[in-house]
């Protein structure tokens, strides 16, 4: 019965910044814990971030620590992930996720996915 929807990937130039949101429906995100993940042609679906229930803390992959942002908004039913400092490397296909457990950063262990959004960093 939950549904995520993720928004706000695009073409973006290194050095650029996007901000990803994920729209819930059937559920309450404060009360899951969600997640973040990425996967690039040819390769294999990895970790971004992720945040855990409630005001729970934020987790990071090294990969985009420093430049990525997770958040949540409980009043619009939204995640988001603000991306700064855009490197092709993140180019890839971008899908939130959600569990009604603990944070974790392993995507098999999420049950709710979204569609995903395209991000591609040119240059």
């Amino acid at each position: 019965q939950v549904q995520l929807v993720e928004s706000g990937g695009g073409l973006a130039q290194a050095g650029g910044s996007l901000r990803l949101s994920c729209a819930a429906s059937g559920g309450t995100v404060s009360n899951f814990a969600m997640g973040w993940f990425r996967q690039a042609p040819g390769k294999e679906r990895e970790f971004v971030a992720a945040i855990g229930r409630g005001g729970g803390a934020t987790y990071y992959a090294d990969s985009v620590e420093g430049r990525s942002t997770m958040s949540r908004d409980n009043a619009k039913n939204t995640v988001y992930l603000q991306m700064n400092s855009l490197k092709p490397e993140d180019t890839a296909v971008y899908y939130c996720a959600a569990r009604d457990g603990v944070v974790q950063t392993d995507g098999e262990r999420y049950y709710y996915w979204g569609q995903g959004t395209q991000v591609n960093v040119s240059s």
